[in-house]
């Protein structure tokens, strides 16, 4: 397993994250495009996910729930742009707590020797609401939220 990598430069609003995953870019692609797969490794353990749509297409919108066990709910949702493909996804992401600070995401596939590495490309409408966005526990939630991809994954392979 490898740790994400996460890089925001000073100045500049954009948040370039990779990963590498023990898996083929197919598998890796459902796991990021199947809502059933998605609500088993999207974010922190702590949070049970809930997905509420998920138009795969473009212009389609998505909406997902974390929800912890004391009752709170946090709610996240955007658009799709462009036809996603197992090259990769653009979507928009905002989080329903904090209105109005929309990020635009740009995930890619690149599969090697049966791995495929996952680049992410976050790029937000000023260097506060990315700097807020760092500083809100980001680097967190996406490793452990890879970790139990990294489980689901190891699962999905051996069921092949």
């Amino acid at each position: 397993m490898t740790e994400v990598q996460i890089t925001a430069e000073p100045g500049v609003p954009q948040v370039l994250t990779t990963r590498e995953l023990d898996a083929p870019r197919d598998l890796v692609y459902r796991a990021f495009t199947e809502p059933a797969l998605l609500a088993q490794w999207l974010g922190p353990r702590r949070y049970t996910m809930t997905v509420d749509r998920f138009d795969l297409r473009d212009g389609g919108t998505w909406r997902y729930v974390h929800s912890d066990d004391a009752g709170n709910a946090f709610g996240f949702h955007g658009v799709f742009h462009g036809t996603p493909s197992p090259e990769g996804i653009v979507q928009t992401f905002e989080f329903e707590g904090a209105p109005g600070h929309v990020s635009m995401d740009s995930v890619t596939f690149e599969e090697h020797g049966g791995k495929t590495t996952v680049l992410t490309n976050s790029v937000f409408q000023s260097v506060q609401a990315r700097d807020a966005m760092v500083e809100a526990g980001m680097a967190g939630g996406m490793s452990e939220g890879y970790e139990r991809l990294d489980e689901l994954l190891e699962s999905l392979v051996a069921n092949r």
